[in-house]
């Protein structure tokens, strides 16, 4: 599949190594201000290139709107797009032609379609994920309208964690740095570890914490159509990543049930909660609060080190990757992360549009 989405839905296309990454966004609702600026930004915080512990590969990562928009503002029609590719070294990855990279896509692409392209990892590269940015972009545009903001950031690189309450920091901080974490000390740790890491041809992994809010109640729906099972399904689907959980997640399970139930209240006339270790979902449908979730990335697969591995053939081989690779990708996943959970949002926010009147 390469539709995402209900009624606000993205169709992606492109390889890292081909002429464009691009796609069609449908279901964007009409007389959204397109904010191009914006959109580029966002496109530039996901970019490689832009610090010493990123990738190398230099593109400028421009996008093109091709359709759907008329004098700045969503016809409602679909939104095409493209950003160009202009600087592939596709050389770098002809020692890969014939070999699996460990833990890569190469073997599984190769074993279901028989036949696939080695350079960069082709349609398996993160470099796809510029389409879910622009898309992210728009639907991030449309929320505003309703007064929805979605920010993540590095909440742990390696073994440098920092506390999973969110509610703790500044996030308005998380830009400040490469890493994009909103602790300063934390945040020079992390991109010590993966310096040192870069040099020695490793890599490394971590978790992203994401927090939505003004997220209205009633999003979501019984059984199947979860609010938290398509954040998790739309976050599992991201390059790399390894886990989801919302709320307290895993944590909560040495709680006792009278320490973690959310004690509702009125306040103000409103319905809200003592406390939010639901992570603004019960019952798999919205109730108002904070979302809030982590997402779990794996260390890059591609090493620039020597690994062992087998070719097409079946034969044991030696692997060292060449190419310009990223030896961490948290600080350039944020911006996916938050494009992935907007998209969601506001497609949820759009099917609940159609529940009643």
């Amino acid at each position: 599949m390469n539709t995402f989405g209900n009624i606000f839905t993205l169709t992606t296309f492109g390889e890292s190594h081909g002429e464009a990454i691009g796609g069609v966004v449908d279901g964007m609702p009409a007389g959204i201000e397109i904010d191009l600026d914006f959109i580029q930004s966002e496109l530039n915080r996901r970019r490689p290139g832009q610090s010493s512990i990123t990738t190398s590969r230099q593109e400028e990562d421009v996008v093109e709107l091709l359709s759907g928009v008329f004098e700045g503002r969503s016809t409602g029609c679909p939104i095409g797009f493209v950003v160009r590719n202009t600087n592939q070294h596709s050389q770098d990855y002809e020692n890969m032609r014939e070999l699996f990279r460990p833990s890569h896509a190469d073997y599984t692409y190769s074993y279901k379609y028989g036949h696939r392209d080695h350079r960069g990892g082709g349609r398996s590269s993160a470099r796809i994920t510029i389409s879910r940015v622009v898309a992210g972009a728009l639907a991030k545009l449309a929320l505003r309208q309703v007064d929805i903001q979605i920010q993540a950031y590095t909440s742990q690189v390696g073994d440098i964690r920092l506390d999973r309450d969110y509610r703790k920091y500044d996030l308005s901080l998380t830009e400040t740095n490469a890493v994009r974490c909103p602790d300063p000390t934390k945040a020079e740790e992390m991109a010590q570890l993966i310096t040192q890491l870069k040099a020695e041809g490793d890599t490394i992994g971590g978790v992203i914490t994401c927090v939505v809010k003004g997220c209205p109640a009633g999003l979501g729906n019984p059984e199947f159509d979860k609010l938290h099972a398509a954040l998790g399904a739309a976050m599992l689907s991201i390059n790399a990543v390894k886990g989801f959980e919302y709320g307290e997640g895993f944590d909560g399970v040495t709680a006792r049930g009278s320490e973690q139930n959310d004690v509702f209240v009125s306040r103000e006339g409103q319905v809200d909660t003592l406390t939010n270790h639901s992570g603004g979902i019960q019952g798999g449908i919205s109730n108002g609060q904070d979302i809030y979730f982590r997402v779990a990335f794996k260390p890059v697969a591609t090493l620039l080190r020597e690994q062992d591995t087998i070719d097409i053939h079946g034969n044991a081989a030696k692997l060292t990757a060449k190419g310009r690779h990223d030896p961490c990708v948290l600080p350039r996943a944020v911006p996916i992360v938050e494009s992935m959970a907007a998209m969601t949002i506001l497609d949820y926010y759009l099917l609940n549009k159609t529940t009643k009147l």
